[in-house]
């Protein structure tokens, strides 16, 4: 990808949730999005993004470690140069989610981040360790909801609206 204005889309994802989640994000915002998976995501690439998209499962009510570890390598880095740019999350939850969409927040807010999208978390409804382990499939809804989430995000950006 060039150097053009895009929607960066970090993730996160063990059992497919997340992944298939961040694809369906990615094939909304098209030619206008970057996709990377959250080891290969830095501080670079957070700078040369107009806008983001983070994306992970939820955890024992937090975002996942891996997640977490993208934002500790990049949080100081980009500190006071990313402010005001538009964020969104997608979280693969087997509950609820709002565990691991506050502490993204959190870190958004210590960016000045502007959230520009209700947090879409989809409810895989995993509650055994054999259902939490298994490989996740999105379903036709969830899918539509996230392409949506990623078509909105990237037509935001080229419009200047955020």
């Amino acid at each position: 990808m060039s150097d053009d204005p895009h929607l960066l889309i970090v993730w996160h994802s063990r059992t497919g949730g997340a992944e298939a989640m961040a694809r369906a994000a990615k094939d909304g915002a098209g030619d206008r999005a970057r996709l990377l998976y959250c080891d290969d995501a830095g501080p670079d690439d957070l700078l040369r993004a107009a806008a983001y998209l983070f994306v992970c499962p939820e955890n024992l009510a937090t975002m996942s470690g891996a997640m977490k570890e993208f934002f500790d390598r990049s949080y100081y880095p980009v500190l006071g140069r990313i402010e005001g740019r538009a964020f969104a999350t997608a979280i693969a939850a087997g509950s609820d989610g709002e565990g691991a969409t506050r502490q993204i927040d959190r870190i958004a807010q210590g960016w000045r981040l502007k959230r520009v999208a209700d947090p879409l978390i989809v409810n895989f409804a995993a509650q055994t360790p054999e259902a939490i382990l298994a490989a996740k499939t999105l379903g036709h809804p969830d899918a539509t909801a996230c392409c949506e989430l990623g078509s909105a995000l990237a037509e935001g950006m080229v419009l200047g609206i955020f």
